[in-house]
């Protein structure tokens, strides 16, 4: 038996991917073969330099705005993504939003807002992508949680029970669809060095929490993306509804 890391003949799609852990992982993918698909919300700039960062090492890729927590928008990119590059073999949900607010102050809208980007969007993907991934009998879908979906925080409400609520879909759709050949599985990083996870959008003692764990810092987007190229890659053939932790020991099951 034979394993490869590369993603040579594939295309993936990732969801927020302009920024941050998503970009990461785009130019992983890219850099292993695959044909990407840099899907962004109002993010132009930034996608277009992502796309133009992979085609100058040699891939492929293309960019496509779209509200992922929208069902009429999901099911255009997706069709706009098959149009381009003829199928999708890897999904990978990564688009997600934070807040930091009392529990007490959140407003329904607040709630509405978190899980329609962190979760509802992850179900509307899965629905648009799986049909065809069944239909060529293989796939692989990789779901980026979070530590917090385990662990729970005080003033995190919606993004603590929207991530919880990726994990539980994650292992469901795992058992629906592995006799399908189509591998499920989940990342739950840790704090990562982003643009959301920084002073500008977070208070100091939240900071201070998300350092308080064994390494005693914030991992980088390429340590999260790499655990997506394996769980993307035939590395990965009998991993099916797996949570894998890059957290820096935050959680230790």
């Amino acid at each position: 038996m034979s394993f490869s890391v590369s993603l040579q003949g594939q295309t993936a799609l990732i969801t927020g991917a302009a920024t941050g852990i998503g970009r990461a992982t785009a130019l992983l993918f890219a850099q292993a073969g695959a044909r990407v698909v840099v899907n962004h919300f109002r993010q132009d700039a930034e996608a277009a330099s992502l796309v133009q960062a992979i085609e100058a090492q040699g891939g492929q890729a293309i960019a496509l705005d779209a509200d992922v927590s929208d069902a009429s928008a999901v099911q255009r990119l997706v069709d706009d993504a098959i149009a381009a590059y003829g199928a999708l073999h890897i999904l990978v949900n990564n688009a997600g939003i934070i807040q930091e607010k009392a529990f007490l102050d959140t407003t329904e809208a607040d709630w509405d807002r978190m899980l329609g980007t962190d979760l509802k969007s992850v179900f509307l993907m899965c629905r648009a992508v799986l049909p065809g991934m069944v239909a060529r009998g293989s796939g692989a879908i990789v779901n980026i949680a979070s530590d917090l979906g385990i662990l729970g925080r005080e003033r995190y409400a919606p993004y603590c029970t929207a991530k919880a609520g990726v994990i539980g879909l994650t292992r469901s759709l795992a058992r629906e669809f592995a006799p399908h050949q189509i591998r499920v599985n989940a990342i739950a990083p840790g704090p990562v060095a982003t643009a959301m996870v920084s002073l500008e959008h977070m208070s100091a003692e939240w900071v201070e929490k998300e350092l308080a764990i064994p390494q005693h810092r914030l991992g980088a987007p390429e340590e999260i993306a790499a655990t997506a190229l394996f769980l993307a890659s035939d590395l990965s053939r009998f991993y099916c509804g797996q949570i894998l932790g890059p957290n820096g020991g935050s959680v230790m099951p």
